[in-house]
């Protein structure tokens, strides 16, 4: 008996070192607003390794709703509904496009929520209100334009490009989840009928879908059948959903959610199985209070460049 449960303990072991030695890895983007007002780089347990403070809640200057680390080590960010900028970690602002005076919308209303940096160096930005995606070259130039849909689907949260090139945008209001083509067509969309804020597609095809006000963590098939879901409360715990946000998906399969607005004793980001067993936790109420919507986790060369560039 003991010889053949000697494997299985083994790997087991195995596994958990593995597992130990990615936390101790893993380094933690994030941008908190509500009066928090930072850009920072964190440990696994939360220890500070860099920030960056942003402006505050003046007119203009509401929060934080997505932050990338880019190839180069810099961090794409914003810390107003109309600039996205691209800062060093020397905290030197390298390039930046105010969505309020370029591109024909002086005198509209725009709020810029989601943002990415493409392989070719031109960024892409979701202009809500407008109703538009557009790609931006490294002059200031847009290079492109895709329409968003109507109905409401104007006014966007988090969006992500998708392997194929598409474009997967969560709208608050109607609440959909949209996957548009190059040239703005649906091809694909979800209700799910509540203030939606993220949502990615998995490495199996489903979409993955934080209901930002739904409180609510949803897995839904190509042909729309909800495959998995944690709702108000993660079974077997005492964490409390608030404000479901970002959320990204890790090699190992696992999830990592943001959980905002979730309030003090909460955890801000937590890490969950498909058995829906929480293996992680993120909880810095001291730094980002009440008001985390956006980080990135970084696990391996990403972690890695970040570490190399804050050690000169």
């Amino acid at each position: 008996m003991v010889l053949r449960a000697f494997p299985f303990v083994l790997i087991f072991s195995i596994f958990s070192l593995l597992l130990a030695g990615a936390k101790d890895d893993r380094l933690v983007l994030l941008g908190a607003s509500y009066g928090k007002n930072v850009l920072a780089i964190c440990e696994a347990d939360g220890t500070v390794l860099w920030r960056h403070d942003t402006a505050g809640p003046q007119k203009g200057h509401a929060g934080h709703h997505d932050v990338h680390l880019l190839p180069s080590g810099n961090l794409l960010f914003h810390d107003s509904w109309v600039k996205t900028q691209e800062i060093t970690l020397d905290e030197e602002v390298v390039w930046s496009y105010d969505s309020s005076q370029k591109g024909g919308n002086k005198g509209r209303k725009v709020d810029v929520h989601a943002f990415a940096r493409l392989d070719n160096g031109n960024t892409v930005i979701v202009e809500s209100g407008v109703g538009r995606i557009i790609h931006v070259n490294p002059s200031g130039k847009i290079v492109k334009k895709i329409p968003l849909g109507e109905g409401g689907r104007k006014k966007t949260r988090l969006m992500r490009i998708l392997d194929n090139g598409n474009y997967l945008a969560c709208a608050e209001n109607p609440g959909v989840v949209t996957e548009y083509d190059g040239e703005g067509n649906i091809v694909w969309e979800y209700e799910i009928g509540t203030r939606v804020y993220g949502a990615v597609r998995l490495k199996n095809g489903n979409t993955m879908i934080c209901s930002g006000s739904g409180n609510s963590v949803v897995e839904v098939s190509p042909d729309k059948e909800v495959v998995w879901k944690v709702e108000k409360t993660v079974p077997g715990t005492e964490i409390q959903l608030g404000w479901m946000t970002t959320l990204q998906e890790l090699p190992n399969g696992n999830i990592v959610v943001g959980n905002c607005h979730a309030g003090e004793g909460q955890p801000q980001i937590f890490e969950i199985t498909k058995d829906k067993r929480v293996v992680w936790e993120f909880d810095e109420w001291d730094l980002v209070g009440n008001g985390l919507a956006c980080w990135q986790i970084l696990e391996g060369e990403q972690a890695k460049l970040v570490r190399e560039k804050l050690a000169k």
